[in-house]
């Protein structure tokens, strides 16, 4: 895990295949675990899950897994993340899978947390996703486009997982929100959920770059993370606002897990009022389509 001594919530990518791989107690907190990895054609990866849930997510390439549950391949993966709609893959518990890589070179991200319950395999193509919801959300310079995989209400037990497509010079996860209290109103019905996140960037050329603000309203937590391509932002709790640098459509890949597969969140009460001024939404999205997978 390698941490940026400038910013204690930043894990910088490394120049190696394994190029991020961190455990949840490597980043002090309780549930999620994550890696990113390149491999080439042939190569395999073998593991069992135990304990825990997997999400297993194509950037880039194509691959296919024989396990005890069941077994996958990949058709038109995309490229890259900024070339179409994303495969994924759920594992659950005490799976045993083994992963070869199909094209040249295969690109993918996994994340992994404890559970104690059991669910079936999920494989999420580009359609499904697509078919889950791909949302345009915000506005003007705070447009952007969400694509599901394992979004709430999800067969699976803690985690959640959806991409985010911001252009350049645009705001997301904006307004700020936060979900490091679980909440719930009168009736019963959840306001606020617990829950840690990954931010996992791709920039659309290598010198490209996004600024991440993550601070709690005491400003106890108040830092700002200047991520590049392959770069992880930690968001133990606070507020996650996104800028994308101008000139760099920015993507990044979103894990979370904690109190509730959920996505509830509470706004700073501070920037709430924007949500009423969008007047259109950026006619540069959606950034990715079905179609660019074909």
């Amino acid at each position: 895990m390698k941490l940026d001594k400038r910013c204690p919530i930043l894990v910088r990518a490394e120049d190696k295949p394994l190029y991020q791989n961190f455990t949840a107690k490597e980043a002090g907190w309780e549930y999620l675990n994550f890696l990113a990895r390149i491999m080439n054609k042939g190569e395999t990866w073998t593991e069992n899950t135990g304990d825990c849930e997997y999400c297993i997510v194509l950037l880039g390439g194509n691959f296919s897994v024989t396990s005890d549950k069941g077994e996958w391949k990949t058709v038109n993966g995309r490229k890259n993340v900024f070339s179409g709609l994303p495969h994924a893959l759920y594992l659950p518990a005490h799976t045993e899978f083994t992963l070869t890589a199909d094209s040249e070179i295969l690109d993918i991200a996994c994340s992994w947390v404890k559970t104690d319950k059991q669910f079936e395999p999920i494989f999420v193509t580009p359609r499904i996703s697509q078919d889950l919801g791909i949302e345009l959300r915000g506005g003007d310079n705070a447009s952007r486009q969400i694509n599901r995989m394992l979004p709430p209400g999800s067969a699976c037990h803690r985690l959640v997982c959806v991409e985010v497509y911001t252009p350049s010079g645009n705001w997301s996860s904006f307004p700020a929100h936060k979900h490091d209290e679980r909440k719930v109103d009168a009736d019963g019905k959840l306001k606020e959920a617990c829950l840690e996140e990954i931010y996992f960037y791709k920039i659309d050329k290598p010198q490209g770059f996004a600024f991440q603000h993550v601070y709690t309203e005491d400003r106890q937590l108040d830092e700002i993370a200047e991520a590049h391509d392959g770069d992880a932002v930690l968001v133990p709790r606070g507020h996650h606002p996104v800028v994308a640098g101008p000139g760099y459509n920015v993507y990044y890949l979103n894990f979370l897990a904690g109190s509730d597969q959920s996505l509830a969140a509470a706004d700073d009460p501070d920037h709430k009022w924007v949500y009423g001024t969008w007047k259109r939404m950026d006619d540069r999205l959606p950034l990715v389509t079905l179609e660019m997978n074909k």
